[in-house]
Order: C-alpha cells, then structure tokens, then sequence
C-alpha cells in the first residue's frame, strides 16, 4: 500500500524541504552525517531523517531515491533509526564524477560497519526495499523499481518493537543538494510463509 506521508516525523530537520501528499524532497545541511565510532573514531548523528513507527514483525518497506551530489560524501538512502547507538541505512554516497559508493551501515551497541561497491556516478536514481523479520532485516535496491537486488542481511542485537523507517540525506562536508524520494510503499506479510496481507 501507499504510505502516508503525514504519519512521518522527523529527525534532525533540514533548514529547508518540500513536501507533498507523495513525495519528500530534502534540501541538506552542510556538516551532517550519521556515524558512530568505529575505525574512524569520531561520533556523528545529524543526518536528515523523515521516519515513521512500524509495529509490524514482517514486512517491506519500499522508496524510491533521487539525488543531485555537489561534493564527496554527499549521501541520500533509506534509514531505520532506533537511538544514536542503534540504527541502519543504505545510501548511495558521492565519490567523484566517474564512481560513488553505494553502500549500507549497521551500528549495533554504538559501533558502525559500513560494506560498499563501487558504481557509476551517472545512475542518479535508485529503489530500495527493506524487509523485517523480527530482529532480522533484508536490504535490496534496484535501478527500476522491480528487478531487486540484494545488498545484505543483518541483524540488530537492542530489543526492537516498533521500529522506525524512512529516508535520510546528508552533506558531511560543506555543501548542499537536493536529494527526492517518492514511491513510498509499505507491505505486511503473514507469518513466516511470506504471504502478503496488503500491498
């Protein structure tokens, strides 16, 4: 089903965004970024997040994502963020004109992973599907909305009930851009059977 845009809250708010009935077109902050700890050893946690609470222990959440990068690290993903030391996000995040890296981080107990692929800079637009199976998650993204692929599973260890899901942005250095989500989509499943309840 169709998601409904005004149950969304936000955390970290841009200075400026627009928003419609479907779609979200964040405009970020420079200097925000979502990391904690490790290897690089230093904490961030002001990325732009508009997300949504889901009771729900199996189901997908779908969005598609579009971006227009200024400079390195620019970033625009799906998110899911419990507290600064428990959350995931999936992004594609700005390199230079030839590659980005698309890429997903977990942080569990307040240390962050982060697996990447290199891609070409060009594929501006990109889906991504985040599945929940209890404690479990499955992240997928796809370049037209129907063929996914898979990214990786990955669970988190802090007790979840409701979780929150949604979209991110953020500018870690001194820049800016417009990063655009829309097919915003939500589907229950049914026990472990994977049957559908709505969607």
């Amino acid at each position: 089903m169709t998601i409904d845009l005004s149950n969304f809250k936000w955390i970290n708010p841009p200075k400026k965004f627009d928003l419609t009935k479907n779609s979200l077109t964040i405009h970020t902050d420079p200097v925000t970024d979502f990391w904690q700890r490790t290897y690089y050893n230093f904490q961030h946690d002001n990325a732009h997040s508009f997300v949504a609470d889901f009771t729900e222990k199996e189901f997908s959440f779908t969005v598609k994502t579009g971006w227009k990068p200024s400079k390195l690290f620019d970033q625009c993903g799906i998110v899911m963020y419990q507290d600064s030391d428990n959350w995931f996000k999936a992004s594609v995040e700005f390199e230079n004109e030839s590659f980005s890296r698309m890429g997903s981080v977990v942080t569990n107990l307040g240390y962050s992973d982060w697996a990447t692929t290199n891609i070409d800079s060009k594929l501006n637009e990109r889906w991504y599907r985040l599945s929940r199976r209890g404690q479990d998650f499955c992240i997928e993204q796809s370049l037209d909305g129907t063929d996914f692929k898979q990214m990786r599973i990955f669970h988190i260890h802090a007790p979840l009930n409701e979780v929150r899901i949604g979209v991110y942005a953020c500018s870690p250095l001194e820049s800016s851009m417009p990063a655009i989500f829309t097919d915003f989509h939500f589907v229950v499943f049914l026990g472990k059977d994977g049957n559908r309840i709505n969607g």
